[in-house]
């Protein structure tokens, strides 16, 4: 008896699932792990808002990811036309680095520090060096950034230049602002376009 009621239960459950899938299910599915794995534009911007406000980035950029890094909310964004890529990172209560660290004498030593706390096994970062200091305009402030080249092994790409910066949000919390491409085509213009559009 318990044989026959599994049987009728297997014959059931076939029958909705063929009905299901010429229903239209198949595409349904499909639609839904396709969203989830290629979000839209505005999937991404709403995800982004815990990060913070990048509904005025112009479309120069296309925001790529938005979402939990190695522990971290972050987004990843790209520009278009070089391939220079920008970061923007909420480090919740793991203080990676500050703004007081980037304005710092010994900053490099404090990034390196911090590049060993946050160790990402696809990338492995040596020969760091700060060549300047300077300021930006992000999350409606002037925030200080230190302009870097350093040697990434891993990637096919060796000698990397950008900035690394931290600014506060409206409520004070800290995010970090990361840019770089390969060292030749680093453009610090463009940096400068992106992170000033952050609210």
């Amino acid at each position: 008896m318990g044989c026959l009621k599994n049987i009728l239960r297997a014959v059931v459950l076939t029958l909705a699932v063929i009905g299901f899938m010429s229903l239209g299910g198949k595409e349904l599915v499909a639609g839904l792990i396709n969203n989830y794995i290629h979000p839209s534009h505005d999937t991404l911007l709403e995800r982004a808002q815990k990060v913070g406000d990048f509904s005025h980035i112009n479309d120069e950029f296309e925001i790529e990811k938005a979402a939990g890094i190695m522990g971290y909310n972050a987004v990843v964004a790209e520009h278009k036309a070089s391939g220079q890529k920008m970061f923007v990172v909420e480090s919740g209560d793991k203080t990676i680095i500050t703004a007081e660290d980037i304005k710092s004498p010994d900053v490099e030593e404090k990034l390196k520090k911090a590049i060993s706390k946050v160790k990402y096994q696809a990338i492995a970062v040596d020969d760091l060096r700060v060549t300047k200091h300077g300021t930006m305009h992000s999350y409606g402030k002037e925030v200080p950034f230190v302009k870097f080249e350093a040697r990434v092994k891993k990637l096919p790409i060796g000698d990397v230049g950008g900035i690394i910066s931290v600014a506060q949000t409206k409520d004070g919390e800290p995010r970090i602002l990361i840019s770089a491409n390969e060292k030749s085509k680093y453009s610090q213009l463009i940096s400068d376009e992106f992170f000033r559009k952050i609210k």
